[in-house]
């Protein structure tokens, strides 16, 4: 298995669901029976997570592709860190569905946080391997 790869998969088809929740949220605020409620409570509570969860479903969606790209290209890099960096860049993605969780499910923050935290490991560690191992993939001479 190329470190990545999934990390790269995943993140479209996220990126792909997240999009269609963001035609949900348009068909709600300019299209559905009580568009007028909805749009009065648009900036609180409920309705300002479920953006939330939309515009942070994406942004860990294309951080992931970036995660899956950049990971790809350090070979010299041990697996065991890549997996590691590509596993917490896919735990991330619990943040944007913790947050729908709270709101459609009432369930507890926790995977917001463990998300958000996962996916700042997953960053801050692909950056220092970056640093350390990047290959511009040319045969060295």
């Amino acid at each position: 298995m190329k470190t990545g790869r999934y990390n790269v998969g995943v993140g479209l088809l996220v990126m792909a669901g997240f999009m269609l929740y963001g035609f949900i949220l348009i068909y709600l605020r300019d299209f559905a029976p009580d568009k007028e409620a909805w749009v009065a409570s648009y900036s609180v509570g409920k309705h300002f997570e479920a953006r939330l969860a939309h515009v942070h479903g994406n942004l860990f969606a294309l951080l992931n592709l970036a995660l899956g790209f950049v990971l790809v290209r350090m070979s010299t890099a041990s697996d065991k860190a890549r997996n590691a960096a590509a596993g917490l860049g896919l735990a991330g993605l619990l943040m944007p569905a913790g947050i729908l969780a709270e709101v459609y499910l009432g369930l507890s923050p926790i995977f917001v946080l463990v998300g958000a935290v996962a996916m700042t490991a997953s960053v801050v560690l692909t950056g220092v391997l970056a640093l350390k191992h990047w290959t511009d993939g040319r045969a060295a001479a």
